[in-house]
């Protein structure tokens, strides 16, 4: 056991962020901790490293080997990129933190051992000068595991891109791996390209460290995580499994919830009717009181919370023409350097178009020249009849010394203030949030603002980029719910791959300098569109007689050890009936294949957060890495 936090709570002034938080973490586990933005997460972490200290619980930590990836990344003018590989918790900083205490020491002089002191302090200097060398050698590597070039090392965090300083972090994480038990990192995969986060997932696979992930990727946490940590109205609860699995449990579990509550009530209603009855009819005789006796006894039954949700409808303007966008041998350059170089697109009426590629390939600028905000050479028409929206990744159409209200208000008119906040509602923006100026709102508050003013103006067209970033996973399944069902086109630039896969039709790749469109999802642009992959825990085998896995065609010697996942078993069964395999009782996490959600997924349907429709059972639909949950049908 690494980490235990029993019964923690933990208050903001009035607010009562966690009431009632509990979680153990183990060697080698990998849990996603979840839950919408505000629920406590990040808060939780803090008190697990000692940052934040609970009002109330109990709290054991049995190592301190821990690397840390914070949620938001360093973007100092005063630190560079060699600090932040060097920084907690790497050793380098640890033994210069000591050579100053003790610089410090000799400063002041007084009553010291000197020729200790002179001793420490030398070893440190000959510890930092062996060290130096090697540890330069793997920050440069970590870099170039990430994608970035050795060159970027003497730069400040200020002069980097968002995603250039999430990879800086994700460096500093490699650099530390080896020294750490555990890993936590809160939402490492924003700002990164989708080869990084593939990259991320296959390094984290190999890692020997316990993870602790909390993120809104829901392929990240369908193939990283064995257990899942949801908090909900400042309690946690666990479920064992990936994302997919927390979805179709925690639906049994609200359906079961809701069954104990209704045969509850109708039982205490039934009872209070028995003895009201025996009251009026037998008024001379107290045997009602005994009835009443055993209603009071009853076993109370706490009614399912009612889940907040976004609802999201995008009203689309008359229909544009049938070719939208037509590019033909279009090119973009900046600064007599080409971005884009003879690209041909033609987008047609309807399309749900996704835009995927690495950072700095010219996504942005591909949908920048669709709008004609950069100049280029080809032959670019627009449908005379399209009237584009569109959403800015850094939301630089608000106006952040404004309130969300008064946001809308330019948009509507300033008599319009209840059609405003009800309007605001449907994005789960009510009371203070609505009055605050925008500046002091979260990233995700920012997004749902952008994106309600987005959806009052009349479109036919939808231009997005990074439309999922900042938002929690319900947000998340809204918008892409209403995307699926918005008449008009979209096209959308994002490293979202559920998104991908859940909205878009077609999907356009954009790598050194071409922009090249494919038909279909993004799994089935790389070729995966009957098998994913998720981590599985697997149990540790020991072979004690030689023999061939039919299976899979491979062949085992004495003394080889063998991993193998629940759903390999069949796999292996012969072999351990007959005595040639044996269980040494390790336990490592393993990288298995499963059937994709894509024979689960419907059409622009993808499988989103655990919802409940009263009155109606949910239809539940799944396949072994996907759940699919829903209510009334659309």
């Amino acid at each position: 056991m690494l980490f235990r936090a029993q019964s923690v709570t933990k208050s903001f002034g009035p607010v009562k962020v966690l009431t009632d938080a509990n979680i153990q973490i183990n060697e080698h586990d990998s849990i996603g901790l979840i839950g919408v933005n505000g629920a406590g997460k990040s808060t939780l972490i803090r008190i697990l490293l000692g940052v934040e200290p609970p009002d109330t619980g109990e709290l054991t930590r049995n190592t301190q080997n821990v690397g840390y990836l914070e949620q938001f990344a360093e973007s100092s003018p005063d630190v560079t990129v060699r600090d932040v590989l060097g920084r907690p918790y790497g050793h380098i900083e640890n033994v210069r933190k000591r050579m100053a205490a003790l610089d410090a020491m000799m400063s002041e002089g007084g009553d010291i051992d000197w020729n200790g002191v002179a001793s420490e302090y030398a070893e440190l200097e000959q510890r930092l000068a062996e060290s130096d060398v090697a540890d330069e050698r793997k920050m440069v590597d970590a870099l170039e595991q990430v994608g970035l070039p050795r060159d970027i090392m003497g730069r400040t965090m200020d002069t980097l891109s968002g995603g250039e300083r999430t990879k800086v972090m994700l460096s500093r994480i490699v650099v530390q791996a080896e020294e750490c038990d555990i890993l936590i990192m809160d939402e490492p995969t924003s700002h990164l390209d989708i080869g990084t986060i593939e990259w991320l997932e296959d390094y984290l696979l190999t890692s020997h460290c316990a993870l602790l992930l909390v993120s809104h990727d829901r392929y990240f946490l369908d193939k990283m995580a064995t257990r899942m940590a949801e908090i909900e109205n400042g309690r946690t609860r666990e479920y064992k499994g990936n994302y997919s699995d927390f979805v179709m449990k925690k639906m049994l579990d609200i359906e079961r919830q809701e069954k104990e509550y209704l045969r509850y009530t109708q039982n205490k209603r039934a009872q209070e009717a028995i003895a009201e009855r025996m009251h009026r009819d037998q008024w001379y005789m107290g045997t009602y009181k005994t009835r009443q006796r055993m209603i009071a006894r009853m076993e109370a039954k706490k009614e399912p919370d009612e889940a907040r949700e976004i609802t999201v409808r995008i009203q689309a303007a008359p229909k544009s023409g049938k070719n939208v966008f037509t590019a033909k041998d279009v090119s973009v350059a900046y600064g007599g350097r080409a971005v884009l170089e003879h690209v041909d697109l033609d987008v047609r009426k309807g399309d749900k178009i996704g835009v995927f590629g690495s950072n700095g390939q010219g996504k942005s600028t591909l949908i920048k020249a669709l709008m004609g905000e950069v100049p280029c050479t080809g032959e670019l028409w627009v449908a005379p009849g399209a009237k584009i929206g569109y959403y800015a990744q850094n939301h630089e159409g608000l106006d952040l010394k404004l309130t969300a209200e008064e946001q809308v208000l330019q948009v509507i008119g300033k008599e319009r203030r209840a059609d405003a906040r009800n309007l605001l509602a449907r994005f789960l923006l009510t009371g203070e949030d609505v009055d605050r100026p925008m500046s002091t709102l979260s990233g995700g508050q920012r997004c749902r603002v952008a994106l309600t003013v987005l959806l009052l103006r009349e479109t036919n067209v939808l231009i997005l980029d990074e439309p999922t970033n900042y938002l929690d996973i319900p947000a998340r399944h809204a918008i892409e719910e209403a995307l699926t069902e918005y008449d008009g086109t979209v096209v959308a630039v994002t490293h979202d791959r559920y998104f991908l896969d859940a909205v878009c039709t077609k999907v356009i790749e954009v790598k050194d300098g071409s922009a090249v469109m494919y038909a279909g999802t993004y799994s089935q642009r790389r070729g995966r569109p009957n098998i994913t992959e998720i981590v599985m825990d697997a149990d540790e085998y020991r072979v004690l007689s030689p023999f061939t896995n039919w299976a899979t065609g491979m062949k085992y010697g004495k003394g080889d050890r063998v991993l193998i996942a629940p759903n390999e078993v069949d796999d292996y069964r012969w072999a351990m009936e007959q005595g040639k395999l044996k269980k040494t009782g390790g336990r490592q996490r393993k990288k298995v294949q499963a059937d994709s959600p894509q024979e689960g997924v419907r059409r622009g349907r993808a499988p989103g957060p655990p919802r409940r429709a009263r009155g109606d059972r949910p239809l539940l639909t799944r396949t072994p890495s996907e759940a699919i949950c829903s209510g009334k049908p659309g």
